[in-house]
């Protein structure tokens, strides 16, 4: 924490003098040393408090670099919010680790049968359901987003109200099947290829629908699932999985109709010649923060609570209701780049008090959530804590606890966590 504080004070001052390199390079060099402090300290590649660490201070720090004209200095309070979403998670952490201290049980490897059953007949209610509301959004609507042109928000007008909740859920699939495989699998093969399948046609949905995030989600859950599980990967797979990702996210790129052109129209990098490579990115990381400091600068009054309920105004269907529950202005620099920082909605509820108290929270639950890693007996844990780390991974993507999808996702886990846990 020293470090980091160190740190953080040679980006603030840095940044005000014009030294943006300097100041990106102070958080991304913190960035790194409290990543390689918690993973010497834990052994755990996925350790919630490192992945935050390295990806919500790496990711101010890619910021501070301000490659793009849309980005602008910071304000102060701008800055303090950034440090206390930091600081108020990494001491709660530690408090609760403190008290839930490990007692030095064992990692053991689950590899009872008895779940296995229960994992192949989730998979294929969780499989027919997804397809079967798949197919009912695309007869409904008229479209499969792959299959338009000339349309760059098509995925963003394939939803019908409360079946595509159901659609999306295709991407628990491969993470449920890593865990079945990882319990030795079927005695029957035919039961394995009929898994093989079913993961395969919940990655196809995505593609059809041309959402990169749940290809990218699908994918980078199963990996997690399966280090959380084992304790380990292979580089090797890793590369394997970045190479097989990465014509695929071309493509639905391309199918999105985001040409180069475009692209680069919209990210307005200061060196036009910079690879799109670099800049698609760089921009998806950097401007997350950019909109944080616009609802800084200009919010006029704080919605107290009701931006961070919206789940529930969604889930239940009041917002139907009630309209105004979901009318709040959104303050972006650009109307196209619509994502935000996880702590983009405390502090549109209440400011800079919203920040500290909301990183307190996610620290905690995220300290608890870690200490039951090694204790964790039903299998679906193991998915539940593969998304939590991907939400830390991408901490300054986008809202991840405002929004419904995150929550339909953890109850259909607990849901099938506990088919599992009755089923045995």
């Amino acid at each position: 924490m020293i470090v980091y504080c160190i740190c953080y004070a040679a980006a603030y001052l840095t940044a005000r003098l014009g030294q943006y390199y300097l100041s990106g390079a102070s958080l991304m060099v913190a960035a790194v040393c409290l990543y390689r402090h918690e993973y010497r300290r834990t052994g755990n590649l996925l350790q919630l408090r490192g992945l935050f660490s390295a990806f919500w201070v790496g990711g101010q720090g890619v910021a501070c670099l301000k490659l793009s004209r849309l980005q602008t200095d910071w304000s102060l309070m701008t800055w303090i919010c950034f440090f206390l979403a930091f600081a108020g998670f990494w001491c709660c952490f530690g408090l609760i680790s403190l008290a839930a201290e490990d007692d030095g049980l064992q990692v053991r490897r689950r590899r009872e049968r008895d779940f296995v059953r229960p994992l192949y007949y989730s998979m294929i209610v969780v499989t027919v359901v997804s397809v079967a509301a798949f197919l009912f959004e695309a007869v409904y609507l008229g479209f499969v987003p792959l299959f338009l042109r000339g349309v760059p928000h098509a995925y963003s007008a394939f939803h019908v109200t409360g079946v595509h909740y159901l659609t999306v859920s295709c991407v628990l699939v491969p993470s449920m099947a890593v865990i079945f495989f990882q319990q030795g699998g079927s005695r029957r093969s035919a039961r394995n290829t009929a898994v093989i399948g079913m993961t395969a046609v919940c990655l196809v949905i995505p593609i059809l629908c041309v959402s990169r995030f749940q290809l990218i989600f699908s994918v980078m859950t199963a990996l997690f699932t399966y280090i959380a599980y084992t304790g380990k990967v292979r580089f090797r797979t890793v590369v394997i999985l970045a190479a097989a990702m990465l014509p695929l996210y071309v493509i639905l790129t391309i199918a999105r109709s985001h040409d180069i052109t475009y692209l680069n129209g919209i990210f307005e990098m200061k060196d036009p010649s910079m690879p799109i490579f670099i800049s698609q990115p760089y921009i998806y990381i950097a401007n997350n923060y950019e909109n944080f400091n616009c609802l800084v600068e200009a919010l006029p009054a704080h919605a107290f609570g009701i931006r961070m309920m919206y789940p529930v105004w969604a889930l239940t269907g009041m917002k139907f209701f009630f309209p105004y529950l979901i009318s709040f202005p959104i303050y972006i620099d650009k109307e196209e780049l619509t994502t935000l920082t996880m702590f983009y909605d405390a502090y549109y509820d209440f400011g800079v008090a919203g920040v500290a108290i909301f990183s307190c929270i996610l620290g905690a639950a995220a300290a608890w959530l870690d200490s039951r890693l090694k204790r964790m007996r039903n299998p679906m844990g193991f998915v539940f804590y593969a998304h939590f780390a991907f939400y830390m991974v991408l901490s300054f993507f986008t809202t991840w606890f405002s929004n419904p999808t995150t929550w339909f996702y953890f109850a259909v886990t607990g849901l099938i966590a506990f088919g599992c846990y009755w089923a045995v």
